[in-house]
């Protein structure tokens, strides 16, 4: 007989770790958003399941917390029962031996605390108040809601022009979005739960790129109303596009050469190629729009005299300063400031420079990967936090490491040191130790090591960007931590016929968020004129023929060989073939028709 068996993966524990991959999968898919009550239990009844049964709060508090939120369910609690609930999850938190008991008794007490109001429904009318969104999970993910299944089933039919007509009508931008969107409504897609959320961006970028031909889009007849749109980027262009196919004459100031704020000033030509950005913005112009270029806005009120409506969508634009010694050098820059010159096609020289950039998102591995192609010898991004703690998305981070960027993880910048001249010499850190959680993740603290300097001749600081309002401040517009405030119609309080949105509203966001901003503004404004103009979907969406049930891999985009590409500003990103593409189509699980997209009704017809 053996004293030890070498533990070897029985059949058992291989279906037991598909079970935890599938309760994974279904978790990462957040798309329906489920009554907070019964979330909450069948979590607490999965947390009971793991107790090893050695403590009473875990063996036995769990289980009476199950029948207590079953109670809630099933109309038979009361209000003392809520009381009860919050103080035995609180008991559990409190006196679990170890994590299964105290996370589970923590995440039931912010349920009940956070979802009060929700709980307190279904005592009351024995049914669940809580608010779901009517549509399917990826529109329902999307800000401009777009109808992702629709277009997608149109690209399977071999109708691309038809898919970008679909997509317009939520959003003017799709070629842009289907270069550099974030897309947040793969996160939300239900093919998740099978195996890998279909490649959404890919299959817009691919419809762009494969028009059968080009075509216009209705205009309402001439309403004489005249709207001035504030800046031109993605929330400017967008709702100056919409108010312009409802009939309006509409004139977009902008205070630089371009159109496009943040997607030419923003983001490097090697992600958004700079004539696929103005031919989209071409096309919109058409619609009728007049531009007056290098036009900053100064008077408000004047605005408002000659003109029936003011949309401000000024963006994002100003730096944020480090407040560090030695910022004032000679050789430190801010990173908008870098990117605004390149997207005005003034590129720095870097030969023979090293350099430092000093932040963690997108903007910093845009600065690092602009400053690689301008001839920099070295380029360091140096972040407090950890790799993993980056805001950037990781094929960002990915990219600039392929391109030969280092990463400095868990080092806070201290000062700026310079040579005798008053030039950047290099930057003084000091490293950290990642501690407790704040704020969602966690914090960094200084480590018991020395401070190092990075020698460097550059330093580049992309710590966020702020919103120059204060000019608009003097016009009543009221902001609140830099921001223009507005109400739900995104209307001004104050200024009668002024609205705002975008950046400038929300503070930097993402591109489809701001698109979607002008769209809400578009359709308050035509209201506000005293109209009730309709963007209708006017293409006929293919009969579906579900074949999605097999499982089958995710068709990925690839990139230019690093080596090659880190040379030149050319677009780095390969679009899917024709033969990936269909593949990607018939993935899709059509939501809109089974299950619950046809019990909720499908799609929206108009706004």
């Amino acid at each position: 007989m053996a004293r030890m068996h070498v533990m070897e993966r029985s059949e058992a524990q291989q279906i037991m770790d598909e079970l935890h991959d599938a309760v994974g999968r279904r978790l990462a898919v957040s798309s329906l958003a489920p009554c907070p009550v019964e979330f909450t239990m069948a979590f607490v009844d999965m947390c009971s399941t793991q107790s090893c049964g050695k403590c009473t709060p875990c063996r036995v508090g769990l289980r009476m917390l199950r029948h207590m939120l079953s109670d809630v369910l099933t109309g038979r609690a009361t209000m003392q029962t809520l009381d009860d609930i919050e103080r035995l999850a609180r008991g559990i938190y409190l006196s679990a031996d170890c994590a299964i008991g105290y996370e589970a008794g923590a995440m039931a007490l912010k349920a009940i605390l956070g979802f009060h109001d929700d709980f307190v429904h279904h005592v009351e009318h024995h049914a669940c108040g809580f608010s779901q969104s009517k549509l399917v999970p990826c529109v329902s993910g999307c800000p401009a809601g777009v109808d992702i299944p629709g277009y997608i089933a149109l690209v399977k039919a071999g109708r691309n022009t038809d898919a970008v007509r679909l997509i317009r009508k939520d959003n003017p931008l799709p070629l842009v979005c289907g270069l550099v969107c974030e897309h947040p409504c793969e996160m939300n897609c239900r093919r998740g739960m099978v195996d890998d959320p279909m490649n959404i961006r890919a299959i817009k970028r691919y419809a762009c790129e494969h028009m059968e031909s080009d075509y216009r889009p209705w205009i309402a007849a001439d309403t004489g109303k005249r709207i001035a749109v504030v800046g031109g980027g993605p929330a400017g262009l967008s709702c100056a596009y919409y108010l312009a196919i409802m009939g309006h004459h509409v004139t977009i100031l902008e205070q630089r050469k371009h159109l496009g704020g943040m997607l030419r000033y923003g983001i490097p030509a090697y992600r958004l190629p700079r004539e696929r950005l103005e031919s989209e913005i071409k096309w919109i112009l058409d619609c009728g729009i007049d531009v007056r270029y290098e036009t900053p806005v100064e008077d408000v009120d004047e605005l408002r005299e000659k003109y029936d409506a003011v949309y401000l969508a000024i963006g994002a634009h100003a730096d944020r300063k480090l407040g560090l010694p030695g910022e004032d050098a000679e050789g430190v820059e801010s990173a908008v400031e870098m990117l605004r010159s390149v997207g005005d096609d003034e590129l720095p020289d870097y030969r023979g420079q090293r350099v430092c950039v000093i932040g963690g998102g997108n903007v910093a591995m845009d600065v690092a990967r602009t400053s690689v192609r301008c001839g920099a010898e070295k380029v360091t991004i140096v972040y407090r936090r950890r790799v993993a703690d980056m805001t950037a998305q990781d094929e960002e981070i990915a990219g600039a490491q392929a391109e030969g960027c280092e990463l400095l993880e868990l080092n806070a910048p201290l000062r700026i040191a310079t040579d005798e001249s008053g030039r950047v010499a290099g930057l003084v850190v000091q490293p950290q130790i990642i501690g407790e959680v704040k704020r969602g993740r966690p914090s960094p603290r200084a480590a018991d090591k020395p401070e190092v300097t990075i020698p460097c001749e550059r330093v580049m600081v992309a710590i966020g960007q702020a919103i120059d309002s204060k000019p608009f401040e003097r016009f009543g517009v009221p902001t609140k931590w830099g921001r223009i405030v507005t109400d739900e119609a995104a209307e001004v309080p104050g200024l009668d016929g002024v609205f705002a949105g975008g950046d400038c509203q929300t503070g930097p966001a993402t591109v489809i968020r701001a698109i979607n901003a002008g769209k809400v503004a578009a359709g308050n404004i035509d209201s506000y004129l005293g109209f009730d103009h309709r963007i209708e979907l006017d293409v006929e969406i293919p009969q579906v023929q579900f074949q999605g049930k097999m499982e089958c891999g995710r068709c990925e985009t690839t990139f230019r060989e690093a080596e090659e590409r880190k040379r030149d500003f050319d677009e780095i990103e390969n679009g899917l073939t024709t033969e990936e593409v269909m593949q990607e189509c018939s993935r899709c699980l059509r939501c809109d028709h089974f299950g619950y997209g046809a019990f909720r009704g499908g799609r929206i017809q108009e706004w």
